[in-house]
């Protein structure tokens, strides 16, 4: 491997970090070096945008340790047949970048992740270490995200949950088929039994102890991603087996990335990615899922053929095609039904609930408590409004929704 700079190496091992897109920090322990020797923080305003605890935007310096990889995954552009660049970065040269990063204001956190080198525990240890050295080196209180190594030693991702704030584990695919097919050194047992040694620790952590261990894991969760488009799997799979992975492992997050053609790409792959539509509606029909109290079968339903509607956003689709359910009226409605009215969200139902409190709501009112009145008072009643069109109107469509425009994946 030619010598490169840390600016080469950098260069090419963030371009090469951009595929992951489980990077987000929400649920990070709260964490503030004010009044100690140390630096960063997990609070205030923050290159990789994600959001702190409380709902602020901060940034992460997000990269690979290496994109050199002893696997082979069809889908991946690092794997070890693909013709790309290779870097690496030592731990130490790599934990004083962050931190030469966090001192100039760039980023508040890092997420690290990594391609195989020599095996997956020593890969998993180098990665600890760069965590190891920002906490305990540099006394560094920023956010740090690693991807773990489902096949490293228990141990390893043990001690990595005591530097992070957050672990992930990639499943990779939504079929434990398709992952043997097009990611043969991977295994979805392994993956899985990994996520769940992450959970019990997570369990443990949770337990009340008069005498708390000081090398317990600190991490507050752990996540995943699917690559979504790379095999047959419609959105039914998908979001079945993002149902059982939130059941199973308690993830705070499932993470859906579109399927990207890497240079010489396999015949086993797709010629051209998914619609970013398609992911999009994946992620709302996630939060359909998680806090809106829908069921799988009734958000698959306002698609066809086991796939999302991709023009519009899978409630107002499931909403279409139940008029009966509609109009509902908003100052008498429980929030189970409030929650079903297309572009109504969880904040702005709460609002609702509280102000009828005080009085009868009109449909100016409801304009103040949300962002998105045109798209709610077809479906709503309110003190003076009641809609004249039926929701059958073949043109209520046609009214709720913009021409979808396909932005790039990458600019």
């Amino acid at each position: 491997m030619p010598h490169l700079s840390t600016v080469d190496k950098l260069a090419i091992l963030a371009d090469a970090a951009k595929y992951d897109a489980s990077c987000a920090s929400s649920g990070a322990q709260k964490r503030n070096s004010s009044g100690s020797r140390g630096i960063g923080s997990t609070e205030g305003m923050g290159i990789c945008h994600s959001y702190a605890p409380d709902g602020r935007c901060i940034s992460l310096l997000k990269v690979l340790l290496t994109n050199y990889c002893q696997y082979d995954c069809l889908y991946c552009v690092n794997r070890v047949s693909s013709n790309v660049q290779r870097a690496r970065f030592g731990a130490g040269e790599l934990a004083k970048l962050t931190l030469d990063f966090y001192k100039r204001n760039y980023i508040e956190g890092l997420f690290l992740s990594s391609g195989i080198i020599k095996s997956p525990d020593y890969t998993m240890e180098q990665m600890v270490q760069v965590a190891r050295i920002l906490r305990e080196d540099y006394a560094f209180a920023g956010y740090i995200h690693l991807k773990t190594i489902p096949d490293a030693a228990p141990e390893l991702l043990e001690e990595a949950g005591r530097y992070a704030d957050r672990l992930s584990i990639n499943v990779e695919l939504p079929s434990r088929t398709s992952l043997g097919r097009l990611a043969p050194e991977k295994d979805a047992s392994r993956i899985r039994k990994a996520m769940a040694s992450v959970r019990l620790k997570l369990d443990e952590k949770k337990e009340p102890s008069r005498h708390p261990n000081p090398r317990a894991i600190k991490a507050t969760g752990q996540s995943t991603q699917m690559i979504i488009g790379a095999d047959a799997s419609d959105d039914r799979k998908v979001l079945t087996t993002s149902a059982s992975l939130y059941a199973g492992y308690k993830l705070r997050r499932v993470y859906y990335s579109a399927f990207s053609p890497t240079p010489h790409p396999s015949s086993e792959l797709p010629p051209e990615a998914p619609p970013l539509r398609r992911e999009h509606r994946l992620y709302q029909a996630d939060w359909l899922l998680r806090f809106y109290g829908f069921d799988l079968d009734e958000i698959i339903a306002g698609g066809s053929d086991g796939m999302l509607d991709l023009d519009i956003d899978p409630k107002l689709a499931w909403a279409l095609k139940h008029p009966e359910q509609f109009p509902i009226d908003i100052n008498r409605a429980s929030r189970e039904a409030l929650l079903r009215v297309p572009g109504l969200g969880t904040r702005g139902v709460g609002a609702i609930i509280k102000a009828r409190r005080l009085g009868a709501l009109r449909l100016e009112d409801i304009a103040r408590l949300t962002t998105s009145v045109a798209k709610i008072r077809p479906f709503i009643v309110a003190r003076g409004w009641r809609p004249t069109k039926a929701l059958e109107s073949a043109g209520l469509r046609a009214q709720l929704t913009r021409p979808p425009v396909q932005q790039e994946l990458f600019v």
